[in-house]
């Protein structure tokens, strides 16, 4: 019985590490009018593909920075994504060098089906946030996000 109990305890205090790692993969993102986004930082090969899939929502003042290891071409697809964002990609100086506004999820249940947006051009970063967010915030080619 005490193994039981102090099993489950230890796995207690597991469960609290792993949000405070949750904490080291976030960062914030200062846009040029000063407001501020809570981002998930994805870097792993995994987290580069699977981005906000299956993500049921994200609130206007969140979303998910991708840091990329080259700077180049980076499409964007909306497959297994069930919400429109918009995709905001950067240069090694974080400055915009190209958006896409009110990218509509794919609805096709087969990968190859589902259009590609984006990555006309070289970038080392990619926002994304939830459709709107971006006109909201007046963001636009050849500002400067901080990060």
């Amino acid at each position: 019985m005490f193994i039981a109990i102090a099993s489950l305890a230890a796995l207690a205090g597991c469960g609290d590490k792993a949000s405070t790692m949750d904490d080291f993969t976030s960062t914030e993102v200062t846009l040029p009018n000063g407001a501020k986004l809570v981002c998930k930082v994805m870097r792993a090969d995994i987290d580069l593909t699977r981005g906000l899939m299956f993500v049921d929502s994200l609130p206007s003042n969140h979303g998910m920075l991708f840091e990329f290891i080259r700077q180049q071409p980076h499409p964007e697809w909306m497959y297994q994504h069930k919400f429109a964002i918009d995709t905001i990609w950067m240069d090694d100086n974080h400055e915009i060098d190209e958006i896409v506004f009110n990218m509509p999820p794919c609805t096709s249940k087969v990968a190859h089906e589902c259009p590609h947006y984006g990555g006309q051009r070289n970038s080392r970063y990619m926002l994304e946030v939830p459709a709107g967010v971006a006109r909201q915030q007046h963001l636009k080619i050849g500002d400067k996000l901080d990060f």
